[in-house]
């Protein structure tokens, strides 16, 4: 039976604690594990938070002025409530050649006067 005994030149990528247990180990545990893999993602985590957290915003005000899956609302009225239309998750184009522009399952088309339709995808995903 073989021990498993510390090894000098075995330390955590994370801690710089002495390792212990199998010789490919690179943490002395998962929250060292955890820690060092949030700490290499971080940049890119912030980044898409941030577009995350607009992209939700987005949704639940169009969500807010569209209770009946179906509305119309002025775009100003929507930036008021800091909408960002710079943000969406997808575009759907007719056969006409209009868009809308979607945050998840909400989404809206810019019409006559500064107005927008807003309506709700019903189609799910699979």
């Amino acid at each position: 039976m073989i021990k498993n005994t510390p090894n000098i030149n075995r330390v955590c990528e994370s801690c710089g604690d002495v390792i212990t247990g199998r010789s490919d180990k690179r943490f002395c545990s998962d929250y060292c594990r955890n820690t060092k893999h949030n700490q290499l993602n971080k940049d890119s985590s912030n980044y898409i938070r941030k577009v995350n957290n607009i992209l939700r915003r987005n949704r639940r005000i169009l969500e807010r002025f569209n209770p009946k899956g179906k509305s119309k609302v002025k775009g100003s009225t929507l930036m008021e409530e800091g909408f960002n239309f710079a943000y969406y998750t997808n575009v759907y184009e007719t056969k006409k050649g209009s868009r809308y522009y979607f945050c998840y399952d909400q989404g809206y088309l810019k019409i006559d006067d500064g107005y927008y339709a807003l309506v709700e995808r019903q189609e799910y995903v699979k």
